[in-house]
């Protein structure tokens, strides 16, 4: 699978420790997806900027959709401008896409028939290899992981967060991570903003 479907069935551990919003996950998504097209040789990294290459069509349909929405006219979309467009919403464009695709099933988290759903990966081969790569701590899985606040390889002791970041030694792959790192930063800060806003506005309607 691709790096970004990988980071979704990871993103999903039922562990509270790794709940994940999906503001914050589609964000890393679209990271996940541009790293995967950089490593396909679709895309370059000027400073931070996208810069396409050839044609290409991507055997995975996202991320051939990914293909086709980049900015192939000077001046070329910024890293972050790249996020927040491709972002919106992709976190439910994967989930539907893995659970058409199998891996992803709905089941009932109470014992009653109209008990809440919830979404789980399926035992697949696609799965099994996530894990893998995961408890590998493969280094782009886990900074793309820990950029959204999940930790716990098997190289965190007792499944804490570890001390040091995954190597990246690649600059164009480093370049998406910071920059996934700073909208998720980002879109916290817009996050605290509208909870400091809501609160106050509730205190004026309390009043005295």
């Amino acid at each position: 699978m691709t790096t970004a479907k990988d980071l979704f069935i990871i993103a999903m551990d039922p562990r509270p420790e790794h709940s994940v919003g999906q503001g914050d996950l589609s964000l890393a998504l679209a990271g996940a997806e541009l790293i995967d097209l950089i490593d396909a040789g679709s895309v370059t990294v000027d400073e931070d900027r996208i810069v396409p290459g050839g044609p290409s069509a991507p055997q995975d349909r996202l991320l051939g959709e990914a293909a086709a929405l980049l900015i192939r006219q000077p001046s070329h979309e910024p890293i972050e401008d790249w996020l927040w467009r491709r972002g919106k919403d992709l976190s439910a464009a994967y989930q539907a896409a893995l659970e058409e695709d199998g891996e992803l099933t709905r089941k009932r988290s109470g014992r009653l028939s109209f008990g809440s759903e919830r979404v789980e990966p399926v035992d697949t081969p696609a799965r099994r290899a996530a894990a893998e790569r995961w408890e590998e701590r493969e280094p782009v899985l886990a900074a793309l992981a820990s950029a959204i606040g999940v930790e716990g390889g098997p190289s965190d002791v007792e499944g804490g967060p570890s001390d040091e970041e995954p190597g990246l030694d690649d600059d164009a792959v480093t370049a998406v991570v910071t920059a996934v790192h700073d909208a998720v930063m980002e879109l916290e800060a817009v996050r605290q903003r509208r909870t400091i806003e809501n609160s106050a506005f509730a205190n004026l309607w309390r009043g005295p």
